[in-house]
Parts: structure tokens; sequence; C-alpha cells
């Protein structure tokens, strides 16, 4: 059965905040809003922001809420060096999601790795074929991203892999190749798809046997063009508000859940609005978001 969850993000708590700028609200305080909201689970955001291994539980368990997933990003493109420093801070994050698992263990959390980017990536947000890696940089990458799965099995969980923008699995026809070259399954993000040059009503049938976790999240395709020669495009289309809420950017809302409930999966959906906020008023404004994209769903999920 399809359960619907949020996340930190669309809040405005993730790692483009600005908290100089606007407090962020804490653990508790997202975890009552996203319970609020109705929604039956929700992302770990960033590592810490609902406690350690002893207080994740207790807290999900208050809001009678279950850790859907959650980003461990990993420079699957970097150096030795910086790819082993994030190898070992992998295991201690495993520890919340196995944690997080025992409160509900017919709803496991997906732990999502990610890849981390690079500065011509986060230069170029949408992807080109010149900046995809040569066979050897691939061979590297794969080879690492195996090792983040096996390590999250050893653990008891099922990876899953997140496409991203300005990450080296971005465009549709990287995730082709990912997919056809590593075992570990797909979370199908609707928005990212969108940023990275694909149609998830398309695109979603071609990958369904591989994917075992959803993003559900609308994206305005015209902030990219106008981010064009920003000195920080990735930074600056998510100021601009390249992802919207539910049915206001270009997304096809009610074909692609028809898709996704149509094809048979039954993970988790989680719904995402990723938001860097900029005044007190965004506060508000992401709080009615989510309530209003939770609502948009009661069609299919009541």
């Amino acid at each position: 059965m399809i359960r619907t969850a949020n996340a930190p993000v669309s809040y405005g708590v993730f790692e483009l905040s600005r908290p100089d700028v606007v407090p962020l609200p804490d653990g508790e305080q997202l975890a009552t809003w996203i319970a609020e909201a109705g929604y039956e689970g929700v992302d770990l955001g960033p590592v810490g922001l609902f406690g350690d291994r002893h207080d994740l539980p207790l807290l999900l368990e208050r809001h009678g809420l279950a850790l859907a997933g959650g980003w461990a990003d990993l420079p699957f493109a970097g150096s030795d060096e910086e790819f082993e420093r994030a190898f070992t801070a992998l295991a201690p994050t495993l520890e919340l999601f196995a944690a997080a698992a025992a409160v509900a263990p017919d709803r496991a959390p997906k732990p999502t790795l990610a890849d981390s980017g690079s500065p011509e990536r986060k230069a170029r947000p949408g992807g080109a074929p010149e900046l995809e890696l040569d066979d050897s940089r691939w061979a590297i990458f794969t080879a690492r991203v195996e090792r983040a799965a096996e390590l999250t099995r050893a653990a008891g969980l099922e990876p899953t892999f997140h496409h991203h923008a300005s990450t080296y699995i971005e465009t549709p026809r990287e995730i082709d190749r990912f997919l056809a070259d590593t075992d570990v399954d797909l979370t199908f993000d609707t928005g990212h798809l969108i940023v990275g040059g694909g149609d998830p009503v398309t695109d979603f049938p071609r990958w369904a046997d591989r994917i075992n976790h959803v993003h559900l999240k609308d994206a305005d395709r015209s902030v990219l063009a106008a981010a064009a020669g920003s000195a920080d495009p990735m930074r600056d289309i998510w100021q601009r508000r390249v992802f919207v809420a539910l049915g206001d950017g270009d997304l096809e809302v009610d074909r692609i859940v028809d898709t996704i409930v149509g094809s048979g999966y039954d993970g988790w959906i989680v719904v995402e609005q990723d938001v860097i906020l900029q005044d007190a008023a965004d506060v508000a404004r992401a709080r009615a978001d989510q309530v209003a994209n939770r609502e948009r769903l009661r069609r299919w999920f009541a």
C-alpha cells in the first residue's frame, strides 16, 4: 500500500538553507507540522535534526510517523580521500535508519544514496553530454555505489539511489546507464527529472521495475533559463523557486500519480518542495503549501 510522507527540505531545512537569515524549525516542530498536515511519514533530513538513534524512535512514536527515507550523499566521483571519509560517516547514519525501522518494520525506511556532484555539475544544472563521466571514472563511480549499497544491506536495510540536479546521475541518459551497471534501485524524483530534461509520465514506465522509492515534486522549467549565467546557478534556481507546489509547475500531477498507482508500486511517496526560506512569511507559506500538497493527493490517498 502506498503511503505518503513529507520532508524537512519542504520547510527550508537542508544544506542550502540560510539560518542566519530565517531561523529554521527544529525537529519537534517539523514532526508536528508534518503529522498535522496528514502525512504518515517523514524523511530524515540533516543527521541529528530528529535526535540520535535513541531519540528518533521516540519522536516518531510521539507524532504517529514512520521514517520513510533520508538523504545520504557521497562523492562517488571524488578523490579516494574524499570518498573514504564520507564512506566512514555512512555507518553511523545507517544506525539511525535501523533504529527507526524498529518503530514500523512493515514500512522500513530507504536510505537514499546520492552523488555529491561537483563544481562543474553545479555550474550547469540540467546536465549535458559533455559533463558525463568517462568510462574509467564511471567504473570507479559504480564500484563505490556498490560498496555503499553493501554496507546498507549489511545494516538490514535496502538502499535506493536518488538521481539529482547538479550531480553525475541527473539526466535520463545517466539514469539509464546507472540502472544498467548497478543493482541498486532508483528513487524516482519527478521534479529533479524535469530539471534533468526527462518526462516523468513517459520515463516512469521505462524504469518501473527498478523504482523502489518515489519523491513527488513539481518543478518550473522556466527557472533554469532565468538562472542561466548566474555566478551560482544551483543556488539561484532554488532561490527562484524551481520547485513549486503540486500543480503549479510543469509536472502533470494527475497523470503521473495515476501512472504510479496503476503500476502496482507499493512503497512511500515522499512529497517534497525544496525551498530556501528568505523571510518570515516563507515559513507560513511552506506550511500552507505542504497542507495543500497533501490535499491535492486525497483523490488517491485518503
